[in-house]
């Protein structure tokens, strides 16, 4: 990852209460996209309640040595929209595609020396922390990128009708938030991000996710080759599909995001299925991978602050979470490339800045890329 990382120390309070048991013959709905690395996050705060309660003070230090976290705040400075103090939260969560390293191997593609943003979601909290929306913007989107700064202190120059996925590969962390908020006029309070690897270790140390796919997928780029059937995917299989677009609903990354969608719910459900929060190993397994795989504002650089973070999280349901594509239209120029809606996407963000309901007609009639229902959970 390109961002500027610090690991921070912590220790957090042990808590005394457990997550509760799931009720033979009970189905869980589905989760959706947005509480991807949300509940990556709860997974750690989780870990640390359960070993807080078994006394090993030491794996505390261990986890937080494992965080890495980047000074947003510092290297934007004062020029940013103004903090709404309404009792709402707007965080941006990117999936790193780094190439370099451990990752060089993962999902696809080449090593260019450059990290990207394969996946960005805007995460909106609303008041009472009891409902949220989500905003996923296509990486192909042409933006106009704003001039930043760099975690090191590095400055770059704005540019014109480029890919909103190259603010990450220019300037880092910083200069990702620096092109959201100039995009919609909303500051981003908070700053999550997941590599590769890490997302590959995640399934593994789960042991797979099953999902069910209604037609063959066959993306020599991403490695995935699937029959129409039932699959248990390993970490490898999952981060091909979750890169997948070739030869999947319109090819384009629209079609990426409904399959990312799909496939992080079968995820969720896999968490509670193999029962992680009653066993305190697999717990904490999941909790030292976790810890390894995030990026974090300096705000939530250290456990007790994730910890706090997640514990504020816990009663949004997944009925209660709105998930949606920023409006947009294919480029005529370049069926690879995508336009913003700018009157559509003005009614989301104001909602989201006056911490309303995202209303319907904001993404009515926008394409959506053609892949919803080919994988299911």
């Amino acid at each position: 990852m390109s961002a500027e990382s610090t690991p921070q120390p912590g220790i957090p309070e042990p808590a005394t209460t457990a997550p509760g048991r799931r009720g033979k013959g009970r189905r869980r709905k589905p989760r959706s996209k947005g509480r991807k690395v949300l509940r990556v996050v709860a997974w750690t705060a989780a870990g640390v309640v359960v070993l807080g309660g078994s006394g090993v003070g030491y794996l505390y230090f261990k986890l937080n040595g494992n965080l890495r976290s980047v000074d947003i705040n510092q290297a934007l400075g004062a020029d940013r929209p103004v903090k709404i103090d309404n009792g709402s939260e707007n965080i941006l969560v990117l999936g790193s595609d780094s190439r370099a390293g451990t990752n060089k191997k993962l999902g696809g593609g080449t090593d260019d020396g450059v990290a990207r943003s394969d996946t960005a979601m805007i995460v909106h909290v609303y008041k009472g922390h009891k409902r949220a929306s989500v905003v996923s913007v296509p990486r192909d989107t042409l933006i106009d990128r704003p001039a930043c700064t760099g975690a090191k202190g590095a400055t770059y120059p704005a540019a014109s009708d480029v890919m909103f996925n190259s603010a990450y590969a220019t300037g880092g962390a910083t200069c990702a938030v620096k092109t959201v908020e100039s995009l919609t006029g909303i500051r981003m309070d908070h700053y999550l991000e997941v590599d590769f690897a890490g997302f590959q270790r995640l399934v593994d140390d789960l042991g797979g996710v099953p999902v069910t796919t209604t037609e063959k997928i066959d993306d020599p780029q991403s490695h995935l080759r699937l029959p129409a059937g039932t699959h248990t995917l390993d970490g490898r299989q999952a981060l091909g599909l979750v890169r997948t677009r070739h030869g999947v609903g319109d090819g384009s990354d629209l079609g990426r995001i409904q399959l990312q969608q799909a496939f992080v719910k079968a995820l969720l459900l896999q968490v509670k299925h193999v029962g992680v929060f009653s066993n305190p190993k697999k717990l904490y397994d999941l909790a030292d991978t976790a810890t390894k795989t995030v990026t974090a504002d300096s705000d939530l650089g250290t456990v007790n602050s994730l910890a706090d973070f997640a514990g504020g999280l816990k009663g949004i349901s997944s009925s209660h979470m709105k998930m949606v594509t920023m409006p947009v239209r294919y480029d005529p120029a370049n069926p690879n490339r995508v336009l913003l809606e700018k009157t559509k996407a003005q009614l989301i963000w104001d909602a989201l800045r006056h911490d309303r309901p995202i209303p319907r007609t904001a993404t009515t009639g926008t394409v959506t890329g053609g892949a919803k229902g080919v994988v299911a959970s």
